[in-house]
């Protein structure tokens, strides 16, 4: 029996619970919302389906809880029946049906390779530092990342397992973290290997410069700028008095 069948054989059994005696049979309407969503954090489900009997809503699904619930008193008793169970798994169906041809579609659509734009920061808590390998905007979908510390690949037991979620335009992003002691950040580089790459590409952390250092350069260059204009007018002051020194031997000497 296809998955429209058992629906609508769900929907004859539902409704004659609901059908008060002694009334004419009437036709009625069973008709599903399907909705997905392409960008996983926008606080939306990345599937949902909505079943309606003449316009009300007796049944909803969620790629988050993954089974039908029932949204209507009268369908209550029927929730725990092996036609409800059906109705469940073949929600479940359209739901892979739709991740699986969604993001098909946008592969298809993106044939060209984008190489991940790499960059590495830094979180510290609790005394322990954690740095973080971002791998953005990149496509196909396959990366390898890798943590290195002197320059050789540490232990994946060591290193937490890397993360690779689709953006909402065709493109993905991945990342991995890495808990070291504090101090020690600059020991450690990521490594990034990717289609779109023609070789291998390494990432550090860069501390941000603090403030005292960031002062005193420019402290410094304001002192060197002082120092370069008083030199400049001294030297222009010194030639003024030279050339009104050779002014004044000079009338002397007409005068004689």
């Amino acid at each position: 029996m296809g998955s429209g069948a058992r629906r609508a054989l769900l929907l004859l059994l539902l409704l004659q619970t609901v059908a008060e005696p002694g009334l004419p049979p009437r036709s009625h309407s069973l008709r599903y919302l399907f909705m997905g969503a392409s960008v996983p954090d926008l606080g939306l489900p990345l599937f949902e389906a909505l079943g309606y009997v003449d316009d009300q809503l007796f049944v909803s699904y969620s790629h988050e809880s993954r089974r039908a619930e029932p949204r209507t008193q009268w369908v209550q008793g029927g929730a725990t029946s092996q036609l409800w169970l059906q109705l469940s798994q073949s929600l479940k169906g359209w739901d892979h049906m739709f991740i699986v041809d969604f993001w098909t579609i946008i592969d298809n659509h993106n044939h060209s390779k984008v190489p991940p734009l790499v960059k590495v920061t830094q979180r510290v808590a609790s005394a322990v530092s954690t740095l973080r390998c971002q791998a953005l905007n990149f496509y196909p979908q396959n990366i390898t990342m890798k943590w290195l510390k002197d320059g050789q690949p540490l232990d994946a037991t060591d290193v937490e397992p890397k993360d690779v979620l689709p953006n909402g335009d065709g493109t993905y992003q991945g990342w991995a973290a890495l808990a070291v002691a504090p101090g020690e950040e600059q020991r450690y580089t990521c490594q990034v290997e990717h289609p779109g790459l023609d070789q291998p590409l390494t990432a550090a952390w860069e501390a941000p410069v603090s403030g005292t250092l960031v002062i005193g350069v420019i402290s410094g260059i304001a002192v060197c700028i002082i120092l370069l204009f008083t030199g400049i007018l001294f030297r222009i002051l010194r030639k003024r008095r030279a050339s009104r020194g050779a002014m004044g031997d000079y009338v002397l000497a007409e005068c004689k």
